[in-house]
C-alpha cells in the first residue's frame, strides 16, 4: 500500500507523467488565489456526497490543501471508503509553490 503521503517532487512527476489525477480539497476563495493546473476542484465540505459519484476507487489520486492537514483527513477517510491509491501531498499548495512551483501564489 502507497504512504499516506507523497512529496511534491514525487506528485509532481505523477501530474507530468499524466499518472495521477490531484483533488484540491481547498475553498473556492483559495482556488482564486493559487492552483494547480488540472486540479479537480472539491472542497472538503464536498468531498463525502462527491467521492463516490466522481472519483474512481482504483484511480492514482493525490490530494491536496494548503498545507497539508485537510487533505491528509481527506486521504484517511478516502482510505476508509476503499480509495487504496490516494495520497496527500505533504505541506499541500504552499510546499508545492516552494519546491515544484515558484509561480504558484503563496499565501
Amino acid at each position: 500500500m502507497l504512504d499516506y503521503e507523497i512529496s511534491p517532487s514525487d506528485a509532481a512527476a505523477l501530474l507530468r507523467e499524466k499518472k495521477a489525477r490531484f483533488i484540491d480539497v481547498r475553498e473556492p476563495w483559495e482556488l482564486a488565489t493559487a492552483h494547480i493546473e488540472g486540479a479537480v476542484p472539491m472542497p472538503m465540505g464536498d468531498v463525502p456526497s462527491r467521492a463516490n459519484q466522481e472519483l474512481d476507487p482504483d484511480e492514482r489520486l493525490v490530494v491536496f490543501c494548503h498545507a497539508g492537514v485537510r487533505s491528509m483527513n481527506v486521504t484517511m477517510w478516502l482510505r476508509n471508503q476503499g480509495f487504496e491509491e490516494v495520497q496527500s501531498l505533504r505541506g499541500g499548495i504552499d510546499a508545492w509553490s516552494v519546491e515544484v512551483d515558484p509561480a504558484v501564489a503563496r499565501y
